[in-house]
């Protein structure tokens, strides 16, 4: 996972194996792994697995070079291959393309009462079977199969279309009708190591370091009475479809995964009958025919299934976006209205709130000498790294630390602590760098700590300055609710615009991410703390892997409810539904407490009651996607992500301003002509109460930087499933700017649909 440029959310941003997507350097005859994309066999239509992995064979110098063959969501195969030998197969009849393989890095009891999923069951839009009947697989580490999240109590069998299996080879006991399946995709370390280039014998699906457990778990784990870490958080965790069924694939160790496993989960996850993929997981832009999780998912969607990604863990910066394709739902995290509430009073009285899960049982009192990290000047030294405190007296004192690590180091937080517990320190203030701003993580640290938002961290600093003996003291207030702004982004989160289709507006919406509690393996923090445990072991921790289950769950409860629903009409439910304002009634901010644009937020923060009866939606046919593809690249690329020969030439092309997509992104190229407008198209269809009328609403800034006029101005829909199109023409102004964001409304009686509108100025 991607460093959090904190390194304590490095727990999920390994947490959120974010796809580093490093290509493997192929150099004369060493072996590397490839996927190879082909043409179909000749009698795909009536090919069975067999003969599709004849086929395949038949590309290959040795059999024993196949690493994984896919069938569903891909057509070709892994193998281990010398460069020489991959060019030899390029000219065979039937080949297509082939890429390295790439290696993507590791990227709650309280959530479901902040999304308004606690009402009263009988006002609830999804009644008392939230999931039920759904199953949603998990790509991710594996899982922990004993932890009572995973308690089929009172769940019914799987649907009959379930076809998976669960491979623990340890008990029977290990998969029930709520982990109805597990299996693995990632080779043994002695297979990964042989010189054959053999991968086929793989580990457990066990989960290795507890990621995939937690994202599990919050899909739609079980209800577990008491869940807390080290005593906070207290309640009851249960996921966001408590009544769907989990299949867990695991396609990633404890630190990375390849990208020939996930399309082999993927793959297997969709021949067993999966409804929802939920994959937190993500890399760097790339061409969709060069990224094995956009053909992947594709192939997952044009069958059905739904498709959850993360956004990515490398916000705030511009362009940081992961998992852009429009066939997928693209979640970034949020904060949500709990503190783990950890105050800082200085000396000079005043005082900031930060964040500790470890708030000891009994907390040293009075005041302590404080003292800065970095001021023996010495290189990197404020960073709090091991070694860093070696000559600063320290001890009895409370230190201060930077968050961040330096190039080719790995600092999470709870190591800053440790390093400074290991220099006699009493404990550690945190100070968020400014790409932070006012993001804070709860850490279960190993002494006193707090970590304090960066206008908190000035002023500390400047304290420190204004006098030669400066105090402080860490106070513990425990788990706070209510707290405010809420919703607020997640500095981490990744940024649009996407660079891979910037007539797509992605991330799609956003969700909670930061400090959320989910079932864990093993317990965390101090040994011996003499705090609460013993008991179910929990986890709190962040990143966009944290948003993505959310949202997974949610389609899921959608899907439940409404299982006619394509993964186009769920989406749009989901992204027009979505929440604009925070709790306050005010713009959800992002980590600078300034308004956070669509690039950030997109649709706005999910709201799952909403979603569940959205009055509209824009549905796609997944044939359509190829139309948009034929807009972006060659024939011979669309074959791959399509899975099939496609000539773009015999394909109606659908530029990205006409696919039905529920968000609405204008892009003028540089030198466009601005007395000229832009078209877009889009096609409503009524899942709501008929006979309705919706009335157009446009809310854009009125310096007239841009106009836009909507035709017609109503839609009447006067029988359900009905659909009605209508055009947007976007006309520049004059003035230059270079972007502008609002949106489209359409209101009824009883509906608002509403779809965020971005136009930007090459």
């Amino acid at each position: 996972m991607e460093s959090l440029k904190h390194s304590s959310v490095l727990l999920c941003l390994v947490p959120f194996l974010l796809l580093a997507a490093v290509a493997e350097v192929v150099a004369g005859d060493e072996l590397t792994t490839f996927i190879v994309h082909v043409h179909p066999h000749e009698n795909h239509v009536h090919a069975t697995a067999d003969d599709r992995k004849t086929w395949y064979l038949s590309f290959l110098p040795e059999h024993g070079r196949l690493v994984h063959a896919y069938h569903h969501v891909a057509t070709g195969f892994a193998a281990r291959l010398t460069r020489e030998e991959l060019d030899s197969m390029s000219a065979m009849p039937g080949f297509v393309s082939a890429v390295p393989d790439r290696t993507y890095r590791l990227q709650t009891t309280h959530t479901p009462e902040f999304l308004g999923l606690n009402s009263p069951l009988s006002n609830s839009s999804f009644g008392s079977e939230r999931g039920a009947g759904v199953i949603i697989g998990v790509l991710d580490t594996g899982v922990f199969p004993f932890h009572p999240s995973f308690s089929d109590a009172g769940m019914p069998p799987p649907p009959a279309k379930w076809k998976g299996r669960c491979e623990f080879n340890v008990s029977s006991s290990a998969c029930n009708n709520k982990l109805i399946g597990a299996r693995s995709f990632v080779a043994a370390a002695a297979a990964g190591n042989s010189s054959s280039g053999d991968r086929r014998r793989v580990t457990p699906p066990f989960d290795d370091g507890g990621h995939g457990t937690h994202t599990a778990s919050t899909a739609a784990g079980a209800p577990v009475q008491g869940a807390n870490v080290l005593g906070q958080a207290a309640g009851v965790a249960v996921g966001m479809a408590p009544r769907a069924h989990v299949a867990v694939y695991k396609v990633c160790n404890e630190t990375a995964c390849l990208g020939s496993d996930v399309l082999a989960g993927a793959d297997a996850a969709v021949a067993d009958g999966c409804d929802v993929l939920s994959m937190s997981l993500g890399g760097e832009s790339a061409p969709f025919h060069e990224d094995p999780i956009a053909v992947a998912a594709l192939g997952a969607v044009e069958k059905g299934v739904f498709v959850s990604m993360a956004a990515g863990n490398s916000g705030p910066d511009a362009g940081s976006v992961s998992n852009e394709a429009p066939w997928m739902l693209t979640v970034a995290a949020s904060t949500m209205d709990r503190a783990i509430r950890s105050t800082v009073r200085l000396g000079n009285g005043t005082s900031f709130h930060g964040e500790s899960i470890y708030q000891p049982a009994s907390p040293p009192s009075g005041m302590f000498p404080l003292v800065y990290a970095g001021e023996s000047r010495r290189p990197h030294t404020e960073l709090c790294g091991i070694g860093s405190l070696d000559g600063l007296d320290v001890r009895g004192k409370i230190v201060v630390c930077e968050a961040g690590s330096w190039p080719g180091h790995n600092l999470s937080s709870v190591i800053k602590g440790a390093v400074v517990r290991r220099a006699g320190g009493a404990g550690m203030i945190l100070l968020n760098t400014f790409s932070y701003g006012y993001t804070t993580l709860a850490d279960a640290h190993v002494l006193p700590a707090s970590n304090v938002d960066h206008a908190a961290g000035l002023a500390i600093k400047s304290y420190l300055n204004s006098t030669a003996r400066p105090t402080a003291q860490i106070v513990f207030g425990g788990t706070v609710l209510g707290t405010s702004p809420a919703p607020m982004m997640a500095a981490f989160s990744s940024r649009g615009p996407s660079l891979a289709n910037p007539g797509i507006l992605k991330p799609d919406i956003m969700g909670p991410g930061v400090n959320v509690l989910a079932a864990w393996p093993t317990s965390v923090g101090p040994p011996a703390s003499g705090l609460p445990g013993g008991g179910p072991t929990f986890n709190i921790i962040s990143g966009t892997s944290m948003s993505t289950p959310h949202l997974s769950g949610i389609a899921a409860a959608i899907k439940s409810k409404h299982p006619e629903w394509s993964p186009a009409a769920i989406r749009s439910a989901i992204m027009t539904t979505a929440d604009a304002a925070d709790r306050s009634g005010g713009p959800i901010l992002d980590e600078q407490h300034a308004p956070a644009d669509w690039f950030a937020a997109g649709s706005g923060h999910v709201n799952p009651e909403k979603a569940a009866d959205p009055g509209l939606v824009y549905d796609i046919n997944p044939s359509d996607y190829v139309g948009y593809l034929c807009s972006l690249y060659k024939s011979r690329e669309v074959s791959v992500v399509a899975r099939r020969p496609v000539n773009c030439s015999a394909v109606t092309v659908i530029p990205n301003t006409m696919l039905n997509y529920p968000s609405i992104s204008v892009v003028f190229p540089r030198n466009w002509n601005r007395s000229k407008p832009m078209v877009v198209q889009r096609t409503a269809k009524s899942v709501g109460k008929v006979p309705s009328t919706y009335v157009a609403a446009v809310d854009m800034p009125s310096s007239g930087e841009v106009t836009i006029d909507v035709s017609p101005k109503q839609l009447v829909f006067t029988q359900a499933n009905q659909e009605v199109s209508f055009k947007v023409t976007v006309l520049p102004g004059q003035n230059g700017a270079k972007m502008v964001q609002g949106a489209l409304r359409w209101v009824s009686g009883t509906y608002t649909v509403r779809s965020p509108i971005s136009i930007s100025f090459a």
